[in-house]
């Protein structure tokens, strides 16, 4: 698929959309694969899933052809300013949401793995605190919880982790 190809799958339309970063593990299979972000579409809602990428104009563009999204899993974390290009600080994962029109978002990438400098609270903190600007809704589900986008948990259960 290319940016902006569509496939379906029953009422569920599946659209490739951009995103800032490259493919690969290693420098053999380096950008042998397009990298991007997908934009679902039912009947019922509109999801946008970010993956990894490094903030730009293309949220907005993404916006503009799709949203606004019920919901958004946004990455957020392993940052820190070597990776800017393909990595965005949880100011720009807010500014992103925005972009493409997010109502309720997912912060992404955070309390599972620690690939960065940062500490690991430190994304979810940081982004909470942009957020709290905007109109958007934080969803901060438990690792693994199942929700309804409507009704998003929005406890901060990262602070009793030791």
């Amino acid at each position: 698929m290319d940016w902006f190809e569509a496939a379906t799958l029953g009422d569920i339309r599946l659209t490739l959309a951009p995103a800032r970063h490259f493919s690969g593990r290693n420098f053999i299979n380096r950008n042998r694969t397009l990298w991007g972000s997908w934009v679902v579409q039912s009947p019922v809602y509109r999801l946008f899933y970010n993956g990894d990428s490094g903030y730009g104009a293309h949220f907005a563009d993404i916006g503009k052809r799709f949203g606004p999204f019920d919901i958004v899993l946004m990455e957020n974390g392993a940052y820190n300013s070597h990776w800017a290009n393909i990595h965005m600080k949880p100011e720009q994962s807010v500014q992103a949401a925005m972009d493409v029109g997010a109502q309720t978002v997912l912060p992404i990438h955070w309390a599972k793995f620690d690939l960065s400098s940062h500490t690991w609270q430190e994304p979810i903190e940081r982004f909470r605190k942009a957020a709290a600007k905007t109109p958007l809704t934080v969803a901060t589900p438990y690792i693994g919880e199942v929700f309804d986008y409507r009704e998003p948990p929005q406890r901060t259960w990262w602070q009793d982790v030791p």
